[in-house]
């Protein structure tokens, strides 16, 4: 099956920035909401398309068409306003969520700022709490070395290898380091060093149906945070998927689909 993919840019927040936002797939509207080392087509996304229009917002500066966007924003509450306004201006009427670590916690901010945005909710190892007895580990610190196993359960398991493989050109593994190094720069400005910015005092105006999904054994943001999302979500379940860490639409991708379906039907 042949999937078209169409890149946009979409002018946001009085004209400030541009939002670029890859679309693919035909179908009823997902948005997805890409982690914090930036939006990338993955078995997970194609598998979305197949069935829906995929719309996936770049936060400014993941771009790889705009890095320095990032200059244009003040704020993380730029950004979510820029959302709202990119969804409004393509037409995007109460899609499906599905928000990926930073981009779960983007969703819930939208989700929280504006009540009954989204149809249905996804929420995929979201970041945005924090509690001092069981820290978000600080990312943005971690050496190469010690990233994948904080982000996978088995991080020699295939589909993890497969997910951290670098090109064999060396320009093209360069390009995409720096890549994903700017990235994270870009997704960490305004949260860094505490990904906590209030969102626990939000979560109570969302309206939309959530599912929050968890690896249960993610060492990077431990799985009691599962627990928090939905004591503050209403209209809230969960599901933690066993032998999984960070990533379950990498490492269990199988299961999450299954966890999707039951969900959305």
């Amino acid at each position: 099956m042949t999937i078209e993919q169409v890149d946009l840019a979409i002018p946001a927040y009085g004209g400030a920035l541009d939002i670029h936002v890859t679309q693919l797939g035909a179908g009823p509207s997902i948005v997805y909401f890409h982690p914090a080392d930036g939006f990338n087509v993955d078995p997970f996304v194609l598998d979305l398309a197949e069935r829906y229009t995929v719309y996936a917002p770049h936060f400014p500066g993941t771009a790889p068409s705009d890095p320095y966007a990032i200059h244009a924003v003040r704020s993380l509450w730029e950004v979510v306003l820029a959302y709202q306004e990119v969804l409004s201006s393509l037409g995007i009427e109460r899609p499906v969520a599905i928000g990926q670590s930073f981009g779960g916690m983007m969703a819930a901010e939208l989700a929280a700022t504006f009540p009954g945005i989204f149809e249905r909710m996804v929420l995929l190892d979201p970041i945005g709490l924090w509690n001092d007895d069981y820290p978000v580990v600080n990312w943005t610190a971690a050496s190469p070395a010690d990233m994948p196993a904080l982000l996978f359960h088995d991080p020699g398991a295939p589909d993890a290898l497969a997910a951290l493989a670098l090109p064999d050109d060396p320009e093209e593994m360069i390009e995409s380091l720096s890549r994903a190094d700017w990235s994270i720069g870009c997704t960490a400005r305004f949260i860094w060093p505490i990904p906590d910015k209030g969102l626990a005092r939000r979560l109570h105006r969302i309206t939309t149906p959530t599912l929050v999904v968890w690896g249960e054994n993610d060492r990077l943001c431990p799985v009691a945070y599962a627990d928090d999302f939905v004591a503050g979500v209403p209209h809230s379940t969960k599901v933690i998927i066993p032998q999984c860490g960070h990533i379950p639409q990498v490492e269990r991708r199988v299961e999450l689909h299954a966890a999707l379906a039951r969900f959305l039907g």
